[in-house]
């Protein structure tokens, strides 16, 4: 679906105009035209491709999804993938999703397209608008509008990893809950993983834009790339320290579970060595020998149960202080 086509001149709107115009305010000079594409259709990215001259390998990328984030230079043209991470209505991460944002830039044009995701652009066009002495740098500026915006929208997803951690946390030593925050532990590492494969790639593929040999299009940028990089390192410390978190979390909670288990066998050595006891006693006046002391006393069966007795309940008396029942 076709958001908007609007054609740019020396860092101001100039007009919203259709697809089938492009090349014709594509050719003047200081113009530029911005293309924008939500979940767009076979026959929409081929019109695109041809009024740009789209690399053909680039638009099956973006055709198919589900890419890797990374930069790509094709000639003098650029071709960014980014991961679009959203939690629910509710800013929980049980719900979290993830889009792509494909983002096609040349000296005159750039295409972006928005896969999967239902939060739009909108405000990065507007401040683009607001800033006409920046837009004037042209299509690079608009990349890393868009860039920034998409990290930006990490910064949330991370408190809410960082919300959803310490509420495992508060119940970490709770007894019995040792099992479902190990549970829940793993699924947040999952998810934080998304986040991880987000963000490392796109670290490394920005890198690009502003040091070293600098795509011409980013030219007159290269600081606000920077920026954008200082910010997904930021993150990428964030998400290995998470991550770091979680996994002394389930292995404490594995030592928990250990614990859990030790007192559930103490509990049942302790039972059994109290009634071996008794099996022992009954097990030696049960043999029924004939010539065997007390076998025929009057008072031996009340006295065997009496010392059976008294055994066993200084044997509970024991193992209780102990703490082992």
């Amino acid at each position: 679906m076709l958001v908007n086509c609007v054609v740019y001149e020396n860092g101001t709107k100039l007009a919203d105009i259709p697809v089938t115009r492009i090349n014709e305010y594509a050719a003047l000079p200081g113009c530029f035209v911005w293309v924008a594409l939500h979940d767009p259709t076979p026959q929409e990215l081929e019109e695109v491709r041809q009024e740009f001259d789209l690399h053909p390998l680039a638009v099956e990328d973006a055709q198919h999804g589900h890419q890797r984030p990374k930069v790509e230079e094709y000639a003098d043209s650029l071709f960014v993938v980014m991961h679009l991470l959203e939690t629910g209505s509710d800013g929980r991460l049980g719900a979290l999703s993830v889009g792509e944002l494909d983002v096609f830039v040349g000296h005159n044009y750039v295409v972006s397209v928005r896969n999967r995701s239902e939060h739009g652009f909108v405000e990065v066009r507007e401040r683009c608008e607001r800033e006409p002495a920046l837009l004037k740098n042209g299509p690079g500026f608009v990349l890393y509008a868009l860039m920034d915006a998409v990290v930006d929208r990490y910064f949330p997803v991370i408190d809410a990893f960082e919300v959803e951690l310490e509420a495992i946390e508060q119940h970490i030593f709770d007894k019995g809950a040792a099992r479902e925050n190990i549970k829940q532990l793993y699924a947040l590492k999952q998810r934080l993983t998304l986040l991880k494969h987000a963000v490392a790639p796109m670290l490394e593929g920005t890198g690009k834009l502003h040091g070293g040999r600098v795509p011409q299009i980013c030219v007159g940028s290269q600081e606000y790339f920077r920026d954008v990089v200082d910010h997904l390192g930021r993150i990428n410390n964030t998400i290995d320290a998470i991550r770091d978190t979680i996994v002394t979390a389930i292995q404490v909670n594995l030592s928990m579970v250990t614990i859990e288990d030790n007192e559930v066998t103490k509990r049942f050595t302790a039972w059994a060595a109290i009634f071996a006891v008794c099996t022992a006693f009954a097990g030696i006046w049960g043999m029924n020998f004939e010539h065997m002391p007390e076998l025929k006393w009057r008072y031996g069966y009340y006295a065997a149960l009496t010392l059976i007795v008294s055994l066993c309940g200084f044997l509970y008396w024991r193992f209780r202080r102990a703490g082992w029942v």
